[in-house]
């Protein structure tokens, strides 16, 4: 699957779902949820520190899913989860040499931005995607709907604050795709390996995506 490949397929699905975990065994597990719940996609963030082994571990396991690396901070580090078979990298903030460093190995990347002027920077260093983050604190729908304004032309992944009460409303401020961690991961369903609670968020989340875009379609 190559970069177009990957970029095309976390526009169709709409949703990146972020494991922000504390052990291994509970990314695979959320690996092994969201596969089974048709949302083929996982960022497994570098707060956990074998993230590089986990991303390799699931690349294998897992070979038709998109497994992502974040909260990427530096050029070593993307290079390392690259090489263990990350499809995308994606960080809190804008980081240059994260971005360069994914587009010469040909790997999916959206930097983290918050004003317009990160945007443009994000975007015009290379970024596939550009991720607002937090963007609940800053103002929510509003504030997507006020970039996308002067921005119509660059594709916004938006994280932070995302849940079941405001995922519709970001796809309709033009979001490309939502980001959410604990509201579709929730620790005690990793814990506990509640693979039913998982499936049945991940249905609320995908029926939300397809909504809103067929409400903008109809428009």
């Amino acid at each position: 699957m190559d970069r177009k490949e990957v970029r095309a397929r976390i526009e169709k699905v709409g949703i990146v779902p972020c494991a922000r975990v504390t052990l291994p065994e509970y990314a695979q597990f959320a690996a092994e949820a969201l596969y089974a719940a048709e949302i083929p996609i996982l960022e497994v963030t570098l707060t956990l520190s074998q993230a590089p082994e986990v991303i390799e571990s699931l690349a294998k396991k897992f070979p038709d899913m998109i497994i992502g690396a974040g909260t990427v901070l530096d050029e070593e580090s993307a290079r390392r989860c690259i090489a263990a078979g990350a499809r995308f990298i994606t960080s809190p903030g804008f980081v240059p040499e994260v971005v360069e460093c994914s587009k010469q190995a040909n790997v999916v990347v959206f930097p983290g931005a918050l004003t317009a002027t990160e945007v443009i920077s994000a975007w015009k260093a290379g970024a596939d995607f550009v991720k607002i983050f937090p963007t609940a604190t800053v103002g929510g729908t509003h504030y997507v709907r006020a970039l996308k304004v002067p921005l119509p032309q660059i594709p916004l992944i938006v994280t932070g604050g995302v849940n079941q009460l405001t995922a519709f409303d970001y796809i309709l401020a033009g979001a490309s795709a939502i980001g959410v961690g604990g509201e579709l991961l929730p620790k005690e369903a990793l814990v506990h390996r509640q693979m039913d609670r998982i499936h049945e968020l991940a249905r609320r989340f995908r029926t939300m995506v397809t909504e809103a875009r067929a409400e903008l379609e109809s428009d």
